[in-house]
């Protein structure tokens, strides 16, 4: 189980630009901003007054969001909140914030199982200087030999064009999608210990051979994921809040008055 919360803010910017006169009058506008929220005035009318955010005329809303990932001391405040409440005054990077509070809520983890391959591979290329049916050719040569007897690891790191081939093939724990679409076919056919025909990629011609197949559970990782792109996302407001604010307070309008 997650706790997630939906919420409000309403956001009065600063910039590294203002002098300390100008940050503080944007503190007390922020300040003034609470005082009517706590007077009992309507969050969305406050935001559409007082923030500068670019959802102020929606109410400040940000939806839902992941209680873990809202970065201190954000996360402290509204664990410990209930909804309908407001936190104080609080200071970041790009200005001051006022959170509301609107709902929460208990998610259930989500179990992903996938099924994964542990395979190798020999891959013979296609190239100016090996023609389609060279390679076809050669690729087929080196089956021969491994039915007959040759250790797969030791065609590959003597033949095998592949980066793996050092590793003798070796392309460790596969993923539904990591592979291209001819070579995941191909290998999900095979049987663990079973060596593949030929097969065509974009890449030239392969040699599949399935090790072993295991279920794994990658919630976590997919959590871990998830968790990033939402802190990547966070990060990048941040960036574009501050870049936006860095135009407005490098743009000026330049009067000419003409000499009589």
């Amino acid at each position: 189980m997650h706790e997630e919360c939906r919420i409000a803010h309403i956001l009065v910017q600063i910039s590294e630009q203002m002098n300390e006169a100008q940050i503080e009058a944007r503190h007390k506008r922020a300040e003034t901003a609470y005082e009517h929220l706590r007077q009992g005035a309507n969050f969305a009318q406050v935001s559409a007054e007082f923030s500068d955010a670019a959802d102020a005329m929606q109410g400040g809303e940000l939806g839902w969001r992941p209680l873990a990932q809202l970065g201190s001391p954000f996360t402290e405040m509204l664990a410990k909140m209930q909804p309908g409440e407001i936190t104080p005054v609080v200071r970041s990077p790009i200005g001051f914030h006022i959170l509301k509070l609107l709902e929460r809520r208990q998610q259930e983890k989500q179990v992903t199982i996938i099924e994964q391959t542990h395979a190798q591979h020999i891959l013979i290329k296609v190239s100016e200087l090996v023609s389609e049916d060279d390679a076809h050719q050669l690729i087929g040569q080196l089956m021969d030999r491994v039915h007959n007897g040759a250790d797969f690891m030791e065609v590959a790191k003597a033949h095998s064009e592949d980066a793996s081939a050092a590793a003798g093939g070796d392309l460790n724990w596969i993923s539904p999608g990591d592979t291209v679409p001819e070579f995941e076919q191909a290998m999900n056919a095979l049987l663990p210990g079973q060596i593949s025909s030929p097969v065509r990629s974009p890449f030239g011609w392969h040699l599949i051979k399935v090790i072993e197949r295991r279920s794994k559970d990658v919630s976590e990782q997919q959590q871990r994921e998830a968790a990033r792109r939402t802190i990547h996302a966070r990060k990048a407001d941040v960036i574009v809040q501050e870049w936006l604010q860095q135009l407005r307070d490098q743009a000026y309008v330049e009067y000419k008055v003409e000499d009589n």
